[in-house]
């Protein structure tokens, strides 16, 4: 049986449901594709140091887990560089979709000081910013986007291969979402919306000229079973397991 190793990106707590059911994901996807799964945890701070992300070339793809703040900011972002430069397949939730696109407009943009109003609330290029408009069904201790909420496939996009034109309706659990200012400087430097929620908020994107390379700001983990592997994540692990063949 074919082997594929995925590095999870990011600080396991053992506390965070999300951190179990990225595992427990993936291995929903590796039985309906047909390959022994090997995921390793890749913690922020082992590539934090130049050069410390080339310890991801051995991967067949890295997957960037919800979490933040990270324990290394310049760690992820180091570890999300390296798989898009060099063609890993990339699936970031949550977190993953935060500092996917922090990493792209720093080093794609050239905006250096680009960041998460979580991170740098006075700063001058935040790209992820606070939620505008709380969930009104959320309990009141949880994150302002939190349960249930909307996220429509747009056409023509890989995600909606993967999961057909209708409405999603996905798990979120987050405090964070885009600042949509940078859309037009995004897609013009190569990034594709694959998901809006329902007042036009970026929910997902994707980089098309990539094998593969989607982030979610929901997470299709937390609905992924056994019987129902997430198509999203199905879809991940089959573009990991092309480029283990390729190795």
């Amino acid at each position: 049986m074919q082997v594929v190793r995925v590095g999870i990106v990011g600080d396991f707590d053992r506390e965070k449901r999300s951190h179990w059911a990225t595992e427990a994901a993936l291995f929903h996807a590796a039985a309906r594709v047909g390959v022994r799964l090997e995921p390793r945890w890749v913690s922020t701070s082992s590539v934090m140091a130049a050069g410390g992300a080339a310890r991801l070339s051995e991967l067949d793809g890295a997957w960037g887990a919800p979490g933040s703040p990270y324990v290394s900011t310049q760690g992820s972002l180091n570890a999300i560089a390296y798989v898009r430069e060099h063609d890993i397949p990339y699936l970031g939730t949550c977190a993953g979709f935060q500092y996917a696109l922090i990493e792209f407009t720093r080093n794609v943009l050239g905006i250096g000081d680009a960041d998460s109003a979580e991170n740098d609330p006075q700063g001058k290029n935040i790209v992820i910013t606070p939620v505008e408009c709380r969930m009104p069904m959320r309990e009141p201790s949880r994150p302002a986007l939190s349960g249930l909420g909307v996220a429509q496939p747009v056409p023509g996009t890989g995600l909606e291969r993967l999961c057909g034109s209708g409405e999603l309706r996905e798990e979120f659990f987050c405090n964070f979402e885009t600042n949509l200012d940078y859309v037009p400087r995004w897609e013009s430097a190569g990034m594709r919306i694959a998901a809006r929620g329902s007042g036009g908020e970026l929910r997902a994107f994707e980089l098309p000229a990539k094998r593969f390379f989607l982030a979610t700001l929901f997470q299709p983990q937390l609905s992924s079973s056994y019987e129902r592997p997430h198509p999203i994540i199905e879809g991940y692990l089959r573009a990991c397991a092309r480029a283990a063949e390729e190795r």
